[in-house]
């Protein structure tokens, strides 16, 4: 079973996501936050991040450049998970360092391109 964090400041987002996931057959771990998510992946092992974009502290873009520069973290499939649509904004994001970009409000559909099986 792939094993996927799914970080979200937004307690509704990280359980609509998670429901998604779930379905898919995705185990789900949650993170409310950049800070908290980095710390479960010190100790914890992964097949993907879905990363909110905006939140308070350490933002996602920060977070996906502290997990690329880990070597331990090497292969992670990193989604940026946002509700910012503009081309210059996820040129941007995926400069950062990720594999895909989900559109909040996110659907089925999307997430299965994102995060093919």
């Amino acid at each position: 079973m792939k094993r996927i964090l799914v970080v979200d400041d937004n307690a509704v987002n990280r359980k609509l996501a998670s429901t998604l996931l779930k379905k898919r057959g995705w185990e789900i771990a949650e993170a409310d936050g950049g800070a908290t998510a980095l710390e479960i992946l010190s100790v914890d092992r992964f097949d993907g991040v879905l990363l909110d974009i905006s939140m308070p502290g350490i933002d996602g873009e920060e977070v996906c450049r502290r997990i690329r520069a880990n070597r331990s973290l090497a292969g992670l499939r990193l989604v940026a998970y946002t509700a910012h649509a503009m081309e210059s904004e996820q040129q941007r994001i995926m400069s950062a360092g990720f594999d895909a970009i989900l559109i909040k409000p996110i659907t089925m559909q999307s997430l299965q391109l994102a995060l093919p099986d």
